[in-house]
């Protein structure tokens, strides 16, 4: 499989301002390669950057700001084969079913017992996959970056973020490890940054995409952690910044493959 993703970002920061970027394509093993490029640029200058290491095989940029910069991202990568599924370890294992600030499980065990209490494994998975597409409506602009999955449950709408945070609250209520992912999607639209949820069953980790808005079997990662709070596509560790410009695409090389909901897939 041939996918080829891109982004480009404008924004302008305040003074003294640091900067963290998640928009490259996780680093995987498996890929039978990968073709990128990252420009940098500040009134037509390069900007100098550092590539920091996050789990899951995510790359932060981060850039520092000393006076007010309007700053041009673009980025894109040509990334040729399938990866190899991610592995874990007891401690993610630990961690991940944790409540969290955006997916606050010990808040909604109730609701969890309640609406899937005998279900286990790919059966539970399917059944929370099912319940927040049909309780949920996407709606673009409708949540507050504050949002967790409780007041995501309690509009009853959201975004692709909003859905996996109630998916993760949903299976870490019921002891199943689950965490966010942000990927690229082919074939999503309205095409964005995506998010979805994976869940680790059966000794592996497995996406759901509760928006049903794109294919899994070509979703590319970015970054994953415990909700949005580690995987935000830009962010500032110390003054702020403004976005103004936000563009992203995400195609395969010939036909994308066909969604079976109730399929198990693993982000690679």
């Amino acid at each position: 499989m041939e996918r080829n993703v891109a982004a480009t970002l404008v924004f302008k920061t305040t003074a003294s301002t640091k900067v963290a970027m998640a928009i490259a394509v996780a680093n995987n093993p498996g890929y039978d390669s990968v073709t990128e490029r990252l420009s940098i640029t500040a009134a037509g200058n390069e900007v100098p950057y550092a590539e920091l290491n996050d789990h899951h095989g995510g790359r932060f940029h981060y850039l520092e700001f000393d006076e007010p910069t309007e700053v041009t991202v673009d980025y894109w990568a040509t990334v040729h084969g399938i990866g190899q599924p991610d592995t874990s370890d007891p401690m993610e294992l630990i961690r991940y079913v944790r409540p969290s600030r955006y997916a606050e499980s010990d808040r909604l065990l109730p609701t969890s017992y309640a609406e899937f209490g005998g279900l286990h494994g790919a059966e539970l998975l399917q059944a929370v996959r099912d319940w927040v597409n049909g309780e949920l409506r996407y709606v673009s602009g409708s949540s507050r970056g504050t949002d967790g999955a409780v007041e995501t449950l309690l509009h009853r709408k959201g975004v692709c973020r909003d859905f996996a945070h109630l998916a993760i609250a949903l299976l870490r209520s019921k002891d199943v490890p689950a965490r966010l992912a942000a990927v690229y999607a082919p074939g999503l639209s309205p095409m964005d940054f995506h998010a979805v949820a994976e869940a680790h069953i059966d000794g592996a980790w497995h996406v759901i995409d509760p928006t049903g808005l794109a294919p899994r079997g070509s979703m590319l990662r970015i970054t994953a952690g415990r909700d949005s709070s580690d995987t935000a596509f830009l962010s500032t560790v110390g003054g702020s910044l403004s976005l103004k410009t936000l563009k992203v695409s995400a195609s395969v090389n010939g036909m994308l493959p066909e969604e079976n909901p109730r399929e198990l897939v693993s982000l690679r």
